[in-house]
């Protein structure tokens, strides 16, 4: 790895905590085997992603938090349409499909994925903006092509942190990708994500951290009981309201503390309002 990447101080032996109550190991299996089935159809439809709509898209998003247990809270308004950077802090893989859910965009992913046999070229053809994070040079080019494709009129995802973190610490918001809103003129999305447990208590449960698998990450998602992710949708910064990057990775950055639970909440699970 890069000597200039971020890297969060974050292990799953220091940090992560399974959940206090446990569901029973064959509804886990299920929970697995649906999310399972789930990632594979959305794969099996990578190469005409770009052209499935919005809504279906963040439907099968749902579709795989709700097959692996976890009830989603979301709070303020929807994202404004057209160009747009959509950005979150980074804690889990579920962060992905939860950031898709509240507007389904192009995500940002390291250029060793392009390499990856069959998973490689479907999801260059899903429109993935791929980054060489080992390569500082060709930085300016990353941020040229995102620029671009917020011009175009497309929502760009990313997790600014550049590393995941636990949930109870949290990274500082890079600025280059801030750049690229600020050359193509478009507002910025903050959204800030959350994981508690049913009492109310912060949850690490969902963290991917350190040298954490994906299969243990998964398997103590669909293994807890009662795991909620909160995720607060925040005011979207208009273009033109901040001078350089810096100030607008600082707007940006969400705060410490838990989300605000002022606004209506949409249960995701359930696909009601309450």
């Amino acid at each position: 790895m890069s000597v200039w990447l971020p890297t969060a101080p974050c292990t799953p032996s220091g940090c992560v905590e399974p959940a206090r109550a446990a569901t029973a190991v064959p509804r886990a299996v299920l929970r697995l085997t649906a999310v399972v089935l789930l990632v594979l159809a959305g794969v099996a439809l990578l190469p005409v992603g770009r052209w499935i709509p919005a809504g279906p898209v963040g439907r099968w998003c749902r579709w795989i938090v709700r097959a692996a247990g976890v009830r989603v809270q979301v709070t303020g308004a929807a994202p404004p349409t057209g160009g747009l950077l959509l950005v979150a802090n980074h804690i889990s893989w579920l962060d992905i499909p939860l950031l898709s859910a509240v507007r389904p965009a192009r995500m940002l992913a390291k250029s060793e994925i392009r390499r990856w046999p069959v998973a490689g070229p479907l999801v260059g053809r899903a429109g993935v903006l791929f980054i060489d994070r080992d390569r500082l040079r060709a930085l300016p080019d990353t941020v040229a092509r995102i620029a671009g494709a917020l011009r175009e009129g497309a929502a760009v995802a990313a997790f600014p942190e550049g590393s995941t973190w636990c949930g109870r610490r949290q990274g500082s918001f890079r600025r280059a990708v801030f750049q690229a809103a600020l050359d193509a003129g478009a507002p910025v999305q903050p959204v800030r994500i959350h994981y508690r447990s049913p009492h109310g208590t912060p949850a690490t449960a969902a963290a991917f951290v350190g040298d954490d698998t994906l299969f243990a990450s998964l398997w103590r998602v669909v293994s807890a009981r009662g795991l909620i992710a909160e995720v607060e949708i925040r005011a979207a910064i208009p273009p033109g309201t901040h001078v350089d990057r810096r100030a607008l990775a600082a707007a940006a950055q969400p705060p410490a503390d838990g989300p605000g639970r002022e606004h209506p909440v949409e249960d995701v699970r359930r696909g009601h309002q309450k």
